[in-house]
């Protein structure tokens, strides 16, 4: 061999060792948790309040609907009792009464589904930015150079800080309570 392939061959093996032994030692001094945001999402008081709020706030157009099925099945109930007596023309009047309401019906119950889902996505997007801010404000806190999410195959109970964050989320939302 050359001198200078040996004197590159020293060097990359010199770089290969330091390499070896300095990133274990830098990585020892990095703090680094794991955390569940759908854990926290799913078990914070916010989550709780959140859907009661939209319950309430559904809960009269929900009462419309209940209310309106309710004079279908009435409508519908009526008809089978006098259909024997009806003339053709009541007939064809109620018939049509009941395609009409029906129609109401279903699109009322779409209306609702859909303007339902709409205000879930924009308040769960609300409390999912909430709940990473809180996250990165407990990393922060704690001195943490990395938080991994979702998506983590294995986690020990040593970098698994889910509870520990969900806890801090709790004290946040009750400390804003009246």
């Amino acid at each position: 061999m050359s001198f200078m392939k040996k004197l590159l061959v020293k060097a990359a093996l010199g770089v290969a060792l330091v390499s070896a032994f300095a990133l274990p030692a830098a990585a020892q001094g990095v703090k680094i948790g794991v955390v569940s945001l759908q854990a926290i999402v799913e078990r914070a008081p916010q989550t709780k309040a959140v859907m009661d709020a939209l319950r309430e706030e559904f809960a009269p157009r929900e009462r419309e609907i209940v209310a309106k099925q309710k004079e279908i099945e009435d409508l519908r109930a009526k008809m089978q009792k006098d259909l024997a007596v009806m003339g053709e023309t009541e007939r064809r009047n109620a018939e049509k009464n009941l395609r009409d309401l029906g129609r109401d019906f279903e699109r009322l119950r779409s209306e609702y589904q859909e303007d339902s889902n709409l205000r879930q996505n924009e308040e769960f997007g609300v409390l999912q930015r909430s709940v990473l801010k809180e996250v990165q404000d407990y990393a922060q806190a704690q001195g943490y150079d990395l938080i991994v999410g979702d998506g983590v195959l294995y986690v020990s109970s040593n970098v698994n800080i889910t509870e520990d964050v969900l806890n801090a989320v709790v004290a946040n939302y009750e400390a804003t309570l009246p």
